[in-house]
């Protein structure tokens, strides 16, 4: 297999992805069997944006096509997911609220405003950082936003327009929808989520559930539920043919700062969803994606769905691992996936019109169910209260607040949180002792040179990585320094000395001389040397109590004594 990291001879970065042709066969089963697959998600997921089932089709094809040319990771198979749609939905609601004329072209400027902060992203090299969050975090906001897209899917699956307020709105009408419910299309529906669910593993591996879902519930709307009930089955209606329009950016000049908030959004949120997916993919088939690259691959993506009025994409979970259980190795797989969507969408857009709305409904809700991390919320609370507590929370705040304040606080609490136990695990690196029976790792001589300070020479020993948080203890063991006459600030193990603990330490030796005492400050090397050097604390000690060892300090100390 091929990895996509640098080798020795070969630039780290190159302009186009993987595309390799040792395996034309392979890649080209699944770019087949990734278009299958993608076609009726790419149609609920339009429906459900509100932007319509072509901007979903257009949104899979162009994102798919440059994120596969472009990106970093060979297998990725890149879409419009649940995540992003729950995001686009929201978008599209309240820009067309606020401007029916115009809302749609400002909602499609918003997605090309992502893929242009996602190309950021890459380009400043944030790709490592990006997926760095506590796990708690990215579960409680991944179940969040699945239960936003299994709610905004109740009103459709009744047979009902989704109610307009998003989450809120739906809930809030809620009874209504019940008791206005058309039984046709609950059957639809009921009938899509009983073929997702029980459609035995053999026939999954002939073809996926989703497509057999549509194709049954759109062949018995048209026979034996048509015209059931007296009403009529609500369908997607026609699809424009011919390949689609350059939509131009649109602004208001009122919203330019809720659009850019929005855009931020997308773009990190399709950063995550497409990184994580990415390392999916490398745990797959042992390679390893460049990280960068990938940002760049799907901003380019988003930000051509968006000129061609399709919806917001990102690396698919579902898409990538089929691509790669069918065979699919390089780049090419996606290139031909979408290649063959285009076709599809080109030629046979009038037979998609037909398609019931309550059948996407159901294969929209049933991915919403899948978003959620079941098992995490099974097990959470037995692992760490705290780190429940913080999932629980972020899916509040995602469901009913806002996605960034769910993403925001909970990082910040988490990190608090670690902050706090790592402080406390540090703190007890802090020590000092005048007697060599203390449990400092010296050698014997050390422990000798202490005994015969008789108590007056006292070392200050500090061990590993000083963060801010340890800057308290650095002040209360010193606080509790008796009668001395000589301190040895030992930082020989001192992996990382940060700006708080270093001024914890210079005012514990600018305290130290003022009282008098002999102060000697050793084994400061790298970083740590020159950030107390930045500090001016080696003009304060003099040279000749700063360039020995330990146990010439306290040789040094002890004669003093003498």
């Amino acid at each position: 297999m091929t990895t996509t990291s640098a080798l020795p001879g070969r630039p780290a970065f190159r302009v186009l992805n993987h595309i390799s042709t040792n395996n034309i066969k392979g890649d080209l089963f699944g770019g087949v069997t990734a278009a299958i697959v993608a076609l009726p998600l790419a149609l609920a997921f339009g429906v459900a944006s509100g932007a319509g089932a072509a901007a979903g089709l257009w949104g899979a094809v162009l994102v798919g096509l440059f994120a596969a040319l472009f990106g970093g990771t060979p297998t990725l198979i890149s879409e419009p997911t649940g995540p992003m749609t729950v995001v686009m939905t929201a978008v599209i609601a309240s820009l067309t609220a606020r401007h029916p004329e115009h809302g749609l072209a400002m909602a499609f400027t918003v997605v090309m405003l992502a893929g242009v902060f996602q190309i950021i992203f890459g380009l400043l090299k944030l790709g490592r950082y990006i997926t760095q969050m506590p796990y708690t975090v990215i579960s409680g906001f991944m179940s969040g936003i699945g239960l936003i897209l299994v709610i905004l899917q109740i009103g459709p699956f009744l047979g009902q327009a989704i109610p307009k307020g998003g989450v809120m709105g739906t809930l809030s009408a809620l009874p209504q929808l019940i008791s206005s419910a058309r039984l046709p299309e609950v059957i639809l529906a009921l009938i899509t989520l009983a073929i997702l669910w029980l459609t035995p593993a053999g026939v999954k591996k002939i073809a996926p559930p989703q497509l057999i879902a549509l194709v049954i519930g759109t062949v018995l709307s048209l026979t034996v539920l048509n015209g059931g009930g007296g009403e009529e089955i609500r369908r997607i209606g026609e699809i424009a043919s011919g390949f689609p329009k350059l939509q131009l950016p649109y602004f208001e000049v009122g919203e330019l700062r809720l659009m850019f908030v929005d855009a931020a959004v997308l773009g990190m949120l399709g950063c995550i969803d497409a990184l994580l997916t990415a390392v999916i993919a490398d745990s797959i088939t042992r390679t390893e994606h460049n990280s960068n690259k990938e940002l760049i691959g799907q901003g380019l993506g988003n930000l051509a769905s968006g000129l061609f009025g399709g919806i917001a994409g990102a690396g698919a979970t579902m898409g990538t691992v089929v691509n790669i259980q069918a065979g699919g190795r390089s780049a090419l797989s996606g290139i031909s996936r979408a290649v063959i969507l285009m076709v599809v969408i080109l030629a046979f857009s009038g037979v998609a019109a037909q398609i019931p709305q309550a059948v996407l409904a159901g294969i929209a809700l049933k991915v919403g169910v899948d978003i959620v991390d079941w098992g995490f919320l099974k097990r959470a609370h037995r692992i760490s209260i705290s780190g429940a507590l913080i999932m629980y929370l972020v899916i509040a705040l995602t469901v009913l607040v806002d996605l960034i304040a769910a993403v925001g606080i909970g990082v910040f609490i988490a990190n608090i949180l670690t902050i706090d136990k790592m402080s406390a695990l540090q703190s007890k690196s802090v020590k000092s002792i005048s007697t060599g029976d203390g449990d400092l790792d010296i050698s014997d001589d050390e422990r000798s040179l202490l005994d015969q300070g008789r108590g007056q020479v006292l070392l200050f020993q500090l061990n590993g990585a000083m963060i801010f948080g340890v800057a308290k203890a650095i002040g209360r063991e010193h606080n509790a320094i008796g009668d001395c006459k000589a301190v040895v600030f030992d930082l020989s193990e001192v992996s990382h000395l940060g700006v708080t603990a270093a001024l914890a330490v210079e005012n514990a030796v600018e305290e130290a001389i003022e009282k008098g005492r002999q102060v000697f400050v050793v084994g400061a090397t790298g970083t740590t040397q020159r950030r107390l050097e930045k500090l001016g604390l080696y003009q304060k000690v003099p040279a000749e109590r700063t360039n020995l060892s330990r146990r010439d300090a306290l040789q040094q100390a002890v004669s003093a004594l003498a």
